[in-house]
């Protein structure tokens, strides 16, 4: 509590305050004289309070006081206790300085010269730093000394002598000092134990290269001997003499001896198999051609380019097959002597081959990653070269590799490498699109070409009636496939799926629906259902001048209907591929693989283009599925975009038909018939689209699309010349008849020879139409019983029987035969 505080409580109490807050109380408690009653009451309160106030203010006097005096007291002793204190610390610093001034050096007290102290700190520093250093150095000199005299040991050991655990009793002890040193090191504290193991690694460097130098002293004379027999050459051990063919076995038989002394001393300390760790007289054979590979593919000569990694892919696999007959029956039978009973010799020396190439590559693949097609040339290379070695029946099995996977092969090497593969797909990526642009930048991109195969050559595959760009598309993504089908991750093989294939795919959809969009946009056909859009030309500048650019011609006529002919066959040749590349092995492979594992799937979900589903049933569709959808939707739009366009055109022509007034000759057969000049124009569109699309589309397509053409126009003749016109007299009647027949007669012409002959298939769709012709052309007794039927009380079925048997067809209502009759009203 601040000072001033306490002065405010022991302060007097303000008697004019008091009373102003009393006059206030007894204005807010008794505001009339009828309140004055329980002025007793307050006031008996009041007087209550001011004693047990009274009591609690002379308590807390008495209290104040003795903390008063007790705080006095106090302050008294922390003061003495603060002087003494002081004069302690004066006293302390006078004795350190007469210490310091006794540390000063008596030869000179020059101020920056150090002290005695420091001089005799700095020597004890120096000795002791002195003494480890020749402790280390005795450490060291004496694995040096042990290294040499390993060294001699073998060497002075007769090539007539086996070699065994006694005749490398030197390097065993070598092995154990460096143990002991390394053990006593792991025991030291951290302040020494870096320094420590710094000299534990070199104590291990020293002795793995006694071995070696041991292993080298060994194999000298296998070397002598393998150039005797013109190794690395192909070898032809039958043609040798038996003294070289005894040197080159005794030669090999002491480095498998070797070997074995190794395994039991355990001279190699490393837990991990180094990939140029193998059979000792097979490393020895290696090193030759490992020196040839240097020689021509990593110095200056012309051998070594970046542009032919398949020159030195093929050299190793040369160096594989020629030496395969001389492992299989020489090494073969030399490493069964030795005790190695589990290991081919032909994989195991192709294995210790390998490392030239992951060598090559590691050095290689950093300079190429600028360069993407160097980079892709190699890494196919490698791939057929991986491939080539299966071919070969190579396998980690009977090595002494002992992978617990099979080989992931020298490609393994880029594609394992996040960054190396990530640049390769990249590029692969960037030049397929830059062949998709191609592709649709042609100048004949659009043009529609038959590959020229048979019908019989196609009757599993797509159409070959198609535009160029589908054509060459497909060719794209096949060339893409054969591309990365050799990968052997799946992982990878789904990456190249989406990035590359899948993005080419569904731009090509788009570019379709885009035009399918834009034809929509400026046909004069549609364009009447909505007010206010495109007019008839567009205007485009071009060279500061205005060309107009009709787009009734481009949208309307055979031209239009073209246009989307080419969309619907580009559409449909892209899906059927599709359907067959999703039957394909490869495709289906890597969709199981998709479906079954966590992260493939993952990978896949992020893409919308896959048909992936939460159920178990996903793996039923083919990995295409979505996109086939989406092509197939575009090939039903096309389609109706066609029907509506030739349909639009026709019933266009036909209006001039309908509206005019019929030329009524008094004729009585459909001979002497003459057909209306305003009923010339419509059939002729109809026969020139019919015409164009028998060239153009492909049966199937075609029967598809005639029938919505047909069923179209003969319901909207049907409707507007005989159900919904006024009355006609029995000679227009005949007229119309023969229109009818006209209509059928113009689409037989054009089609009876494409749908094989078959009347039927080209008269099915127009038979409502030909009954109403029928129906209105007969007369005499044949109308009389239709009318009779159709007016009378004859039941359905009865009447179905006479339609049947008087019209050949039933195909109108009875309803709409009543309507026909009753247009007949002039007889």
């Amino acid at each position: 509590m601040k000072a001033a505080e306490i002065r405010a409580l022991l302060a007097e109490p303000d008697i004019e305050q008091a009373n102003r807050e009393t006059v206030l109380f007894l204005n807010s408690q008794f505001p009339s004289r009828d309140d004055l009653e329980g002025l007793d009451v307050e006031f008996h309160d009041s007087r209550v309070s001011e004693a047990e106030l009274l009591s609690s203010l002379a308590s807390s006097s008495s209290m104040v006081e003795k903390l008063i005096s007790e705080t006095s007291s106090t302050a008294h002793l922390h003061l003495e206790t603060a002087q003494n204190l002081s004069l302690l610390r004066h006293s302390l610093t006078d004795e350190l300085v007469d210490l310091t001034d006794g540390l000063l050096s008596s030869i000179s007290s020059e101020p920056g010269n150090p002290t005695l102290l420091e001089d005799i700190e700095a020597l004890h520093r120096n000795l002791s730093d002195l003494q480890g250093v020749k402790g280390y150095a005795q450490v060291i000199k004496h694995v040096l000394e042990l290294s040499e005299s390993s060294i001699q040991q073998i060497e002075s050991l007769p090539s007539s002598v086996s070699i065994s655990t006694s005749s490398v009793t030197q390097f065993q002890t070598l092995q154990a000092f460096v143990a002991t040193v390394a053990n006593v090191c792991s025991s030291v504290e951290d302040g020494a134990g870096k320094q420590s193991l710094h000299l534990v690694n070199f104590l291990e460097r020293v002795r793995d290269r006694t071995w070696i130098d041991i292993k080298r002293r060994v194999s000298t004379p296998l070397l002598n001997a393998g150039e005797q027999l013109q190794w690395p050459m192909s070898v032809d051990y039958a043609k040798a003499s038996t003294d070289e063919r005894t040197a080159f076995e005794h030669a090999f038989l002491r480095l498998l001896q070797l070997q074995r002394v190794s395994e039991s001393i355990k001279a190699k300390t490393s837990d991990s198999l180094s990939e140029k760790d193998g059979i000792y007289p097979l490393e020895i054979l290696v090193q030759p051609v490992a020196l040839r590979f240097k020689y021509h593919f990593e110095g200056t000569r012309p051998t070594n380019r970046p542009d032919k990694p398949e020159w030195y892919f093929t050299h190793v696999l040369n160096v594989a097959h020629d030496h395969r007959s001389f492992m299989d029956h020489v090494i073969q039978h030399l490493l069964k002597s030795g005790g190695h009973n589990n290991v081919n010799a032909w994989r195991e020396f192709t294995r210790l081959l390998l490392p030239l190439l992951t060598n090559k590559l590691r050095k290689t693949i950093p300079s190429l990653l600028p360069h993407p097609s160097l980079l892709a040339h190699t890494i196919y290379q490698a791939l057929q070269f991986d491939a080539a070695l299966q071919v070969e029946e190579f396998s980690l099995d009977g090595t002494l590799a002992k992978a617990k996977e099979s080989w992931a092969g020298i490609s393994d090497i880029v594609l394992g490498n996040k960054e190396w593969f990530d640049t390769w797909l990249d590029g692969e990526r960037r030049f397929t699109e830059s062949q998709y642009h191609d592709i649709i930048g042609a100048s004949d991109a659009w043009k529609i070409a038959n590959d020229g195969q048979t019908d019989e050559e196609t009757s599993s595959g797509p159409d070959p009636t198609t535009t160029n760009s589908a054509r060459r598309l497909k060719a794209l993504i096949e060339q893409v496939t054969d591309r990365y089908s050799p990968l052997p991750s799946f992982l990878h093989r789904t990456r190249f799926l989406l990035s590359t294939q899948v993005p080419l795919l569904e731009q090509y959809l788009g570019r379709l629906a885009a035009s399918l969009d834009a034809y929509e946009t400026l046909s004069s056909a549609l364009v009447r259902a909505v007010p206010g859009a495109l007019g008839v030309s567009l205007g485009v500048k071009e060279d500061s001048s205005s060309v107009n650019v009709d787009t009734g011609r481009l949208t309307s006529g055979v031209e239009g209907v073209q246009r989307l002919c080419k969309a619907l066959l580009s559409a449909r040749f892209i899906e059927a591929a599709m359907e067959v590349w999703g039957e394909d092995l490869f495709f289906l492979e890597l969709w199981t693989e998709i479906n079954q594992k966590a992260p493939l799937r993952a990978l896949a979900q992020a893409n919308s283009t896959l048909p992936l589903s939460n159920g178990d049933d996903g793996s039923q569709n083919t990995i295409f599925e979505t996109l086939i959808n989406k092509y197939h939707k575009v090939c039903d739009r096309s389609q109706d975009i066609i029907v509506q366009q030739i349909c639009a055109e026709v019933e266009s022509n036909l209006k001039a038909h309908f509206s005019a007034t019929a030329s009524i000759n008094p004729v009585s057969t459909e001979d002497d018939f003459t057909l209306s000049q305003t009923l010339l124009r419509p059939i002729a569109v109809l026969s020139a689209h019919l015409i164009h699309m028998r060239t153009l589309l492909p049966q199937q397509i075609l029967t598809a699309v005639y029938r919505h053409v047909a069923s179209r126009l003969a319901e909207h003749i049907l409707q507007r010349q005989i159900l919904y016109r006024g009355a006609f007299s029995p000679a227009e009647g005949k007229i119309i008849h023969a229109e009818c027949d006209v209509w059928v007669q113009t689409c037989l012409e054009v089609l009876v020879q494409t749908f094989g002959g078959s009347r039927n298939r080209v008269e099915a769709p127009w038979l409502r139409l030909i009954e109403a012709g029928r129906l209105v052309g007969i007369d005499g007794e044949a109308r009389n019983r239709v009318v009779d039927a159709t007016f009378g009380a004859m039941n359905e079925e009865g009447w179905e029987d006479v339609m049947l048997e008087v019209m050949g067809s039933n195909e109108l209502s009875r309803e709409e035969v009543e309507r026909i009759l009753r247009r007949e009203t002039i007889r």
